[in-house]
C-alpha cells in the first residue's frame, strides 16, 4: 500500500497533505495523515471500530468537519485511528459516512508526537479533480 499522506511545516503550525485514487481515498488519506501527526501509526492496532458522520456545504468544509470528527474521537475517547473506510455522499460530496478502526491510547505502546488542537480553514485546499488536499492544523 502506498502512503498517500504526509506533513509539511508552516510558520506556527503544521500541515497535512493527502492524495487518493478516488475521492473516498483522498478523505481517508487526510484522516490518516492527521493521526500520523499525533502518533506512530505502525504501533496502533486494528482492535475496535467506530462510525462517524460529517457534513458540510462544500468539499473543503467537509474535509474540515471530517477531520474535526476524527479529532473528537482522539480527544474525547483517546481513540487512535489506524484504518479509515470513508463513503462520501453526493457529487460533489457534502457528507461522509465513515468506519474507523484502531484502539485506545496506551502510553506503554503509543508515542505522543503532536497535540493537535484544531483543524483550520487557513490555506485549506481540496481539489477533487486532481484528488489532492492540504489542510493546516493548530498545534
Amino acid at each position: 500500500m502506498v502512503r498517500r499522506y504526509g506533513s509539511f511545516p508552516t510558520t506556527a503550525d503544521v500541515g497535512v497533505w493527502a492524495s487518493g485514487a478516488t475521492v473516498a481515498e483522498l478523505y481517508e488519506a487526510l484522516g490518516l495523515g492527521l493521526f500520523a501527526l499525533i502518533t506512530d501509526l505502525r504501533r496502533v492496532r486494528d482492535r475496535e471500530g467506530r462510525t462517524l458522520h460529517a457534513s458540510a456545504t462544500d468539499p473543503s468544509g467537509l474535509a474540515v468537519t471530517f477531520l474535526e470528527a476524527l479529532l473528537v474521537l482522539e480527544d474525547a475517547e483517546g481513540f487512535l485511528v489506524r484504518k479509515i473506510h470513508a463513503r462520501p455522499v453526493g457529487s460533489p460530496p457534502t457528507a461522509i459516512l465513515a468506519t474507523v478502526r484502531g484502539e485506545l491510547f496506551d502510553p506503554a505502546r503509543h508515542v505522543r508526537r503532536i497535540d493537535v488542537k484544531a483543524i483550520t480553514m487557513h490555506e485549506l485546499m481540496v481539489d477533487l479533480v486532481r484528488r489532492k488536499a492540504r489542510v493546516i492544523v493548530d498545534i
